[in-house]
């Protein structure tokens, strides 16, 4: 069953410590852009990241960053509805579609339209789970053996090899 993640943008960066230390709100939303992508590419999952208009210009585009879907709404909408615009549009058979916002009614909606909730922190929580296992599993993963004969040119190792067997 394919999974899809819908990300309330501004909700998940008001519940990460680190997003309240850095040095603007635009380093924020790229820092965020880019976990999120790396979380797709280890979780599966396809991301759709929503972000309010009123505080990015180029309201209401689409863009594709990092491999995700960013979303940026149209003047006077608000997140919450271009969230429960994509939940209609993206619920089908077999897809299996998560809301990661803090905001309890808009959770109330996706789930009443047959999304799946998870909180701002829990996401976070998982997006850091998920990078220390990847840590984790890199570490853990037996490194090939090398043979000194890397970087040589075929001649050279059927040189090697000849001298090598003349002893």
């Amino acid at each position: 069953m394919e999974e899809w993640l819908i990300v309330d943008g501004y909700n998940v960066l008001g519940a990460s410590p680190e997003a309240a230390q850095s040095g603007s709100l635009e380093e924020a939303r790229d820092r965020l852009i880019r976990r999120l992508s790396e979380y797709q590419a280890i979780s599966g999952r396809k991301v759709i990241l929503v972000f309010d208009a009123h505080r990015m210009p180029g309201a209401g585009t689409k863009q594709e960053l990092e491999q995700i879907e960013v979303h940026y709404t149209r003047h006077r909408e608000t997140a919450d509805e271009r969230i429960e615009k994509l939940v209609r549009q993206l619920r089908r058979p077999g897809r299996q579609i998560f809301v990661a916002t803090s905001d309890y009614l808009e959770q109330r909606m996706v789930f009443g339209q047959g999304a799946y909730r998870i909180s701002s922190r829990e996401l976070l929580r998982e997006m850091e789970a998920a990078r220390e296992n990847l840590r984790r599993d890199a570490l853990l993963r037996p490194k090939p053996r090398k043979t000194g004969m890397e970087g040589l040119s075929e001649e050279d190792r059927q040189r090697l090899e000849r001298w090598r067997r003349k002893k």
